[in-house]
């Protein structure tokens, strides 16, 4: 697969889709993630656009498989 395939078959989700869609996390969970992902690897699992924030839900488990 190549990288524009890889980027149009992203999932994108908003703090509160991501924690409706995947049941074991919930918000604060991920806030707490969001707020300390340069510190915990997690950074290539957030996007930020302007005060908003989406989880690449991908990456997001790509980092969770890599910190364990």
């Amino acid at each position: 697969m190549n990288n524009t395939e890889e980027q149009t078959k992203r999932n994108i989700f908003t703090v509160r889709q991501f924690c409706d869609r995947n049941p074991a996390f919930t918000p604060g969970g991920i806030r707490h993630l969001i707020f300390y992902s340069d510190k915990n690897g997690f950074s290539t699992s957030f996007k930020r656009i302007g005060r908003r924030v989406y989880i690449d839900e991908t990456q997001f488990f790509k980092c969770v498989d890599k910190a364990n």
